[in-house]
């Protein structure tokens, strides 16, 4: 039974026991382009203003006598930990703009969006790619017959 001669698509493979969404391919290129796109965008538009605007005010703070200069190391530390945290804080505030891009391209938040086998093929039983969605036709499908006549009426 094929879909077309159903009428309405994923009947024809529910009834074969396919998920209708399993066979809905991942372009892995996309994938790697929306992460190389995060990669670049958060470490430039986010991670390095915040990391030199860290370094900037901790050093005015340095200036100032706010702060007061390690006796050994001079302003060097305070200086290093102000660009680090700046540089985390920037790449952490990106996730959720990639979270969108990812979602845009069909992976819905909350779901395990790599699951196995998407990288490529596993090693051992159980790990080549299949579908996490469950639709209506197939849990109608696993369901025992008396329990789909119930809910039929």
């Amino acid at each position: 039974m094929s879909t077309e001669a159903s009428g309405s698509p994923g009947v024809g493979e529910a009834a074969e026991g396919k998920c209708p969404l399993g066979n809905r391919h991942v372009n892995r290129e996309e994938v790697r382009q929306i992460l190389r796109e995060c990669q670049e965008e958060s470490f430039w538009y986010r991670a390095v203003p915040l990391s030199l605007g860290g370094l900037a005010i901790t050093g005015a703070l340095i200036y100032k006598g706010v702060l007061v200069p390690s006796k050994r190391f001079g302003p060097f530390p305070k200086l290093a930990a102000a660009g680090i945290i700046g540089y985390i804080l920037g790449k952490a505030s990106y996730m959720r703009t990639c979270r969108k891009k990812f979602h845009r391209l069909g992976f819905e938040p909350g779901r395990r969006a790599f699951g196995p086998g998407f990288w490529g093929p596993g090693f051992g039983p159980g790990h080549s790619r299949h579908c996490h969605h469950v639709c209506n036709e197939c849990e109608k499908a696993s369901q025992p017959l008396h329990q789909r006549v119930l809910l039929n009426r």
